[in-house]
């Protein structure tokens, strides 16, 4: 095959990325540094947040602001089902209960229908809602918040996929103007690579506050906020506060991210002229295919190009498209196995029927959207996607 394979998603490296790890690798700090206090006011200031806590993972974001937010034991949160295991598993973690919602069957996305359903589900227990912005579309938060705030709920928005969307209100993914949180994901398939790392966005300086002190086992250092009397004048002195994680980012991690966030201008546009390229040549597979359809006036910086397959009508299975895509050199993939299907939750709460979720599920299949790419490289991906569903 003399054409490069065309993964799903792939990081984009340059120059500048390379000078900006090299540049703290030589530095006095690889972790603890002055790139973490650097990257979150970069970052809140891109998507108009006052705070912002760095953390090593997406995971440990969720996991920060749950806790933050007084999720526990006996509380339940509500989750979209077709989203990745660890929006569900942060609500675990803070010994919260899990009562998956259904979401929009086209979209994949929670509403505010289906979050009513789940709050009745959830008998009176409800803590806190996890919205998901699938693939960079927003979840219509300006409907979904009211309805959350009237049942007393909580609400941190996984925006692992959107950084750089932009709702109907011209309001970035992560300016929490609807939500108390909202969570970021630096892995390499998203859309700013940090290799590993994640990232939480607030306008509660109490919230950003407790976080920040968790993330690091709950350790204070700063004097000013000692409660032991004369700790201030023992130049070693820290104290442990609260029960905390080693869920710090290090500074070469937050470089890279720096690097990154520069350069978020001209991944947001490759991606959304990709994201057209990609209306333009699927155009004649309708209905079999269809691109992915989103909330009117919201302009999504796409981190997935999940279309919908019609594999019945096409006398295929997607396994089999799957394989005859990888033939001709293109990857592909599926996001995602809705979450209460899994082992590991059937064994907590049963077999769940959540038809919304089902019909998404079984069209569903992402195709390779990454900045590197080019208009040709959509191209070759619809030729393919033509071969492989015998068109």
């Amino acid at each position: 095959m003399s054409e490069p394979f065309l993964p799903y998603g792939r990081q984009s490296i340059d120059d500048s990325d390379l000078a900006a790890v090299a540049r703290v690798l030589k530095s006095d700090y690889l972790t603890t540094g002055p790139e973490i206090p650097a990257f979150e006011a970069e970052f809140a200031a891109a998507v108009n947040a006052p705070h912002a806590v760095a953390c090593n993972s997406a995971t440990a974001a969720l996991h920060l602001a749950l806790d933050g937010l007084g999720v526990g034991p006996g509380d339940v949160c509500i989750v979209p089902t077709i989203t990745f295991l660890a929006t569900a598993n942060a609500a675990r973690y803070c010994g919260a209960d899990v009562v998956f919602a259904d979401v929009d069957s086209e979209t994949g996305l929670l509403t505010a229908e289906t979050l009513v359903v789940a709050l009745v589900r959830a008998g009176g227990r409800a803590k806190a809602v996890l919205p998901v912005h699938l693939g960079g579309a927003l979840c219509d938060m300006a409907a979904i918040a009211p309805v959350a705030r009237e049942a007393g709920l909580k609400i941190v928005e996984d925006s692992c996929h959107a950084i750089g969307s932009v709702d109907a209100h011209g309001d970035p993914a992560g300016a929490c103007t609807r939500s108390d949180a909202a969570t970021f994901s630096f892995h390499p398939v998203k859309t700013l690579a940090s290799g590993e790392g994640g990232m939480v966005t607030t306008r509660d300086r109490a919230l950003a506050a407790q976080m920040a002190l968790a993330r690091s086992h709950g350790v204070e250092r700063s004097p000013d906020r000692f409660t032991r009397a004369g700790g201030a004048d023992a130049p070693w002195w820290y104290e442990q506060q609260a029960l905390g994680w080693n869920y710090r980012m290090p500074d070469i991690l937050a470089a890279l991210g720096r690097s990154q966030l520069a350069r978020l201008p001209h991944f947001a546009a490759r991606r959304r002229a990709l994201c057209a390229a990609y209306q333009t040549a699927l155009t004649e597979f309708a209905p079999l295919v269809r691109t992915p359809v989103f909330q009117r006036g919201v302009d999504p910086c796409r981190h997935l190009m999940n279309v919908r397959v019609d594999f019945a009508s096409a006398k295929c299975t997607r396994a089999g498209v799957m394989e005859r895509l990888k033939a001709r050199g293109v990857g592909s993939q599926v996001h995602y196995i809705p979450v209460h299907t899994q082992p590991y939750y059937r064994g907590l709460y049963g077999d769940g029927d959540l038809p919304g979720a089902r019909a998404f599920y079984e069209k569903t299949l992402t195709l390779p959207l990454y900045p590197d790419m080019t208009e040709a490289d959509v191209g070759r991906v619809a030729d393919a996607l033509a071969f492989a569903l015998k068109l």
